[in-house]
């Protein structure tokens, strides 16, 4: 493993991203020079979050423009970089029309894109790749075949395809794609992130991400009837921003961490919200029945074998490794929630 020097520039690709905006941030905090690709440079109100963040830091920003699907694009931004941290990568899983062209080749052409760039760019000695940790499993009911009943950093997902959580597929063969990669060079080391559930506070307005619209879903009505009975690994995006940071610039950081605070199912994550906001916001008060959910989950998105496989059953992940390698720690999930609702309500999303 390779020590980073910290007067080189640092790249972070998907630099609007919920995930990245909190990179840079620390990152800008520490004073260190920061380039983040995004996909239209034109439209600087994606990014006018991050300029505001630098020009309140001691750090250097610069935007550059990149697309994971043209290849080459992120030459530029790269040059100089020994440290790249790839957070770009989409994230959908509901309202898939064509899982191949939506999720699969954005994510697989995406990371060839990165990482054979970073071949080509002598500079670059660590690429800290954002995963997930349904690259370990696909769904709840593959617990039962893990060593002692907890998914670790060693589980890989073999239940995922592209008719069936092709989200989760398409992380597994992203990850798998990197790591092959990584096999055919010596120049650099790739070090992978696994989150559960991102929640916590965004740093921008946008409503455009699958945790923020499930914290207003959580708020607005939605559920008012009830939640699935499904159990969720849970990580604050601060805290995921930080074990990012520790796994770049920690020497002896190898491998894949998972970085989840706990795990928690739908009604739990409500009874933290009901204790302050139940007044005001139409807070979920109940599971709702499976039978109920066999009826009308296909129109929310969940298939018969989606609630079978996951529906009212346990999940949990080791996370000692990126506590006890990269000595990070987690914030309690409750805290979590309730600073995320905070800056839904505040924001006026909801």
């Amino acid at each position: 493993m390779q020590e980073i020097n910290q007067q080189k520039p640092i790249l972070i690709t998907g630099g609007t991203g919920y995930i990245a905006s909190w990179i840079i941030k620390y990152l800008l905090e520490k004073g260190l020079d920061v380039r983040a690709t995004v996909r239209d440079k034109s439209n600087s109100e994606k990014y006018k979050h991050l300029i505001d963040i630098a020009e309140n830091s001691t750090g250097k920003l610069t935007i550059f423009e990149a697309d994971l699907l043209k290849m080459g694009s992120f030459k530029e931004a790269m040059k100089d970089c020994e440290l790249v941290f790839h957070t770009a990568s989409p994230f959908k899983i509901s309202g898939i029309k064509n899982a191949q062209q939506e999720l699969i080749e954005p994510a697989l052409d995406g990371t060839r894109n990165v990482l054979n760039s970073a071949k080509e760019n002598q500079s670059v000695k660590r690429i800290v790749l954002t995963a997930s940790v349904v690259s370990m499993h696909g769904d709840a009911a593959d617990m039962k075949e893990t060593e002692n009943g907890i998914f670790t950093d060693k589980d890989w997902n073999t239940t995922s395809s592209e008719t069936h959580k092709p989200y989760s597929y398409s992380k597994v063969l992203a990850e798998k794609e990197a790591w092959k990669i990584v096999e055919t060079q010596d120049q650099f080391d790739l070090v992978t992130v696994h989150p559960g559930f991102v929640l916590g506070p965004s740093l921008t307005r946008r409503r455009d991400s699958a945790s923020i619209d499930f914290m207003i879903s959580m708020l607005n009505g939605k559920y008012k009837t009830g939640v699935p009975d499904l159990t969720l690994g849970i990580v604050d995006i601060r805290d995921l921003a930080n074990v990012h940071i520790a796994a770049a610039f920690n020497p002896k950081a190898e491998g894949r961490y998972i970085a989840t605070a706990g795990s928690a199912n739908m009604l739990e994550l409500a009874s933290f919200l009901k204790k302050k906001y139940s007044a005001k916001y139409k807070i979920p008060k109940m599971k709702l029945p499976k039978i109920m959910l066999y009826l009308f989950g296909p129109m929310q998105g969940f298939s018969w074998k989606q609630i079978k496989l996951n529906m009212g059953l346990p999940l949990k992940f080791d996370n000692s490794k990126s506590i006890n390698e990269l000595g990070v720690s987690y914030r309690p999930i409750e805290e979590t929630v309730l600073d995320h609702a905070e800056q839904i309500i505040r924001d006026g999303l909801v």
